[in-house]
């Protein structure tokens, strides 16, 4: 038996925020998922995406305690470039904190990070365009 990839787990400070951001980057969260102590949202190919708040974690693990950002972080695939700064920005606008604006990276994709409420990475990326030759 081989274990496979079928979760990725995050904890939540406050639910709603988070099912909120998560909303907007489009994960299907169902309604009334915001008051729950769990929450899944599907992801393309069968992962899912799960926030638990910190009481529930709290409920199995007693000596729980969250962390700033760092503990997990997502990398979304855009369709574009333009669409990883136009991401970017409407997060921004919403409140969400820019962590790293869009640039060009050295490895050739368009690259932007976002904090999520509990101040985990998401990382915006798309391939830029090959360069065209001369």
């Amino acid at each position: 038996m081989t274990p496979r990839l079928d979760a990725i787990g995050m904890v939540a400070s406050d639910m709603a925020a988070s099912v909120a951001f998560y909303r907007r980057l489009g994960f299907a969260f169902p309604e009334g998922a915001e008051h729950l102590p769990h929450a899944e949202a599907g992801l393309p190919g069968g992962l899912r995406l799960l926030l638990d708040t910190e009481e529930t974690v709290r409920s199995f693990h007693p000596g729980f305690r969250p962390g700033k950002g760092g503990g997990a972080g997502l990398a979304l695939l855009c369709d574009s470039p333009a669409e990883v700064d136009a991401v970017y920005a409407e997060l921004v606008d919403a409140g969400y904190r820019g962590e790293i604006g869009p640039w060009d990276a050295a490895w050739g994709q368009r690259y932007a990070v976002v904090l999520d409420p509990d101040g985990n990475g998401v990382d915006l990326f798309a391939p830029l365009p090959a360069p065209s030759p001369e």
